[in-house]
């Protein structure tokens, strides 16, 4: 047995520790009662999903004994002001069962708001590790601290971005999708997987419930997470890989009907997996895919989550369908139409009804996918494509390259010295001989009248947007706004924590030269940088909002270092 005086001491250890322990995974026995029951808690714990008064607490527990584990195991869970839970003012008891693969959430209410609080599960001689949690800000905030995160791929690198936004003092972490992603041990950036010891399980693409569970546990095996999620609260949404690749409503690019089996069975599979591994309410249990909800920080931001996928997504536009001239017209005609969906009216009205009933000073939307209009002249489009390029030779980059110098140079010349234009170069300006269209067509530049009714909506209304994005493993800052040329607010999109960026898909072109590229064609493009992974900080006061880019040099090494010198500041 363990003396009183040993488990009081561990207890505490653990607890003073959980918040910069790798991972938080250090655990205690002797803290639960008379029970030999042995219980581990080997993906830690994670909170979610705070409001002013609660906060979702999640673990996974399992008997020692993996191979014949018992059908449910209740678990005591306590919330406390202090590490050492001398000063419990919550507590209560959940069941972890094998019908939800051993996880346990359990919503803790009754709390005090912007407060932290120390929290931890307990089942007979077990304790679990201790977290961290602070509940949302009811009055008077005048400063918020939110680290953004996207597109994390187990065997691209390591997750070292997760613990730096522990070090950068983050205070709540959001999750914009790719928590997870569903291919097989040898797809989508694996090849150093086995070099770094991060080779996917299972070996095959997720599909059916049992796949996604063991994906979700390995990922949440990383030490990196596991001390984000033991450190603060996290608010997230799904992007399409917690699903399939580029997922609409109906099916998904990654997927294909009857081989794979139905894709509403793969999404059900995939969404209760979601909602068992991530600490997050479930608004409607009836429709898991009813994941829109939002955060109020006192009077100072509103935070909309938003779902752009399995609600209400049409099936994304190709380009190559745009610049081909047997499908040109009926393609632009479907990308132009007035009822092609992103949100879908339900989610659009809530969306509408809580910004305008809310005083904040910012309202911000956490969504998965770039709003900012990222389009580029036809001209340039039919050489390369920098999101899904047909030739990636050097001489095809160098047509490409070309065609960008053409477009830039007739630009420069009409800006500066317009009588000196050539008649080619007119024509490459002419919008109705060259038109300027999304390169990423799965974005919201394939949805612009969805993407028109939200800025207008937020305009109509006087509010000062800011949208948070992920989904293209790079970091951007863009003006967002309407088609009339009306700035309605600001775009900041986090890179991937590491899956790798536009520099894997352009090898001939430096970064440097990329984002001279970019910022050449887009004209409300204010910030990229297509190298490096990493995560977005974002601070919101009553007077700003300021982007933070914290960049990694490397994901490949357990050794890396880390530049954050790059922020764009919205004023309000």
């Amino acid at each position: 047995m363990v003396s009183n005086n040993r488990r009081d001491f561990i207890i505490k250890l653990a607890s003073a520790s959980a918040a910069i322990a790798a991972g938080g995974v250090l655990s205690a026995c002797g803290g639960g009662g008379s029970s030999d029951l042995e219980v581990r808690f080997d993906y830690g714990v994670a909170s979610g999903d705070p409001l002013s008064d609660s906060v979702i607490l999640w673990t996974h527990a399992k008997e020692g004994d993996y191979a014949a584990p018992s059908a449910s195991i209740a678990l005591q869970w306590e919330v406390a002001l202090d590490a050492a839970f001398a000063n419990v003012v919550a507590s209560g008891t959940v069941m972890t069962t094998d019908s939800s693969g051993y996880t346990a959430k359990v919503d803790a209410k009754g709390l005090t708001a912007g407060q932290n609080y120390y929290y931890r599960f307990k089942a007979g001689r077990s304790v679990s590790p201790v977290g961290r949690a602070r509940t949302l800000p009811a009055s008077n905030v005048a400063d918020v601290k939110l680290a953004v995160f996207s597109c994390a791929n187990y065997p691209a690198g390591y997750f070292h971005a997760y613990s730096e936004a522990v070090k950068a003092g983050a205070e709540y972490a959001i999750h914009l999708g790719d928590y997870i992603y569903e291919y097989p041990a040898n797809g989508y950036a694996s090849a150093d997987a086995v070099k770094l010891g991060r080779v996917v399980l299972p070996s095959t693409e997720c599909v059916k419930l049992a796949d996604y569970r063991q994906r979700y546990a390995q990922y949440r095996s990383d030490p990196d997470l596991k001390q984000l999620h033991s450190s603060m609260a996290m608010i997230a949404v799904w992007d399409d890989h917690e699903i399939a690749n580029d997922s609409f409503v109906y099916g998904a690019e990654n997927h294909t009907e009857g081989t794979e089996g139905r894709f509403a069975d793969r999404v059900a599979a995939a969404l209760q997996a979601y909602h068992e591994w991530l600490p997050i309410r479930t608004p409607d249990m009836a429709d898991l895919r009813k994941i829109y909800r939002s955060f109020d920080f006192g009077q100072l931001l509103s935070l909309h989550m938003l779902e752009t996928r399995l609600l209400a997504r049409d099936k994304p536009i190709e380009v190559n369908d745009l610049l081909n001239p047997a499908t040109a017209t009926v393609t632009r005609s479907e990308l132009a139409s007035p009822t092609r969906q992103m949100l879908g009216n339900e989610q659009l009205n809530w969306l509408s009804t809580r910004m305008g009933n809310s005083k904040a000073t910012w309202q911000v939307l956490g969504q998965q996918v770039l709003m900012g209009r990222m389009e580029f002249p036809a001209s340039v489009l039919v050489t390369i494509d920098p999101a899904n390029p047909a030739n990636t030779t050097p001489a095809g980059q160098a047509a490409g390259q070309k065609a960008v110098n053409d477009y830039l140079t007739a630009k420069g010349t009409a800006a500066q010295a317009p009588s000196l234009l050539t008649t080619a170069q007119k024509d490459l300006l002419d919008t109705s001989k060259n038109p300027k269209l999304g390169y990423n067509l799965d974005a919201w530049d394939g949805y612009p009248v969805a993407r028109e009714i939200v800025l207008a909506t937020a305009a109509s209304q006087g509010k000062r947007l800011v949208v948070l994005a992920g989904d293209t493993h790079n970091a951007w800052c863009s003006e967002l706004t309407t088609f009339s040329g009306t700035k309605v607010g600001q775009e900041f999109a986090t890179p991937g924590v590491s899956s790798p960026g536009l520099e894997e898909y352009l090898p001939t072109i430096t970064p440097t030269q990329s984002v001279q590229i970019f910022r050449g064609v887009v004209d409300t493009l204010k910030f990229a940088d297509l190298s490096r992974r990493g995560f977005l900080m974002m601070r919101f006061t009553p007077t700003a909002a300021t982007g933070t880019w914290h960049l990694l040099d490397s994901v490949k090494n357990k050794t890396y270092t880390v530049n954050s010198s790059s922020s764009y500041t919205l004023a309000a």
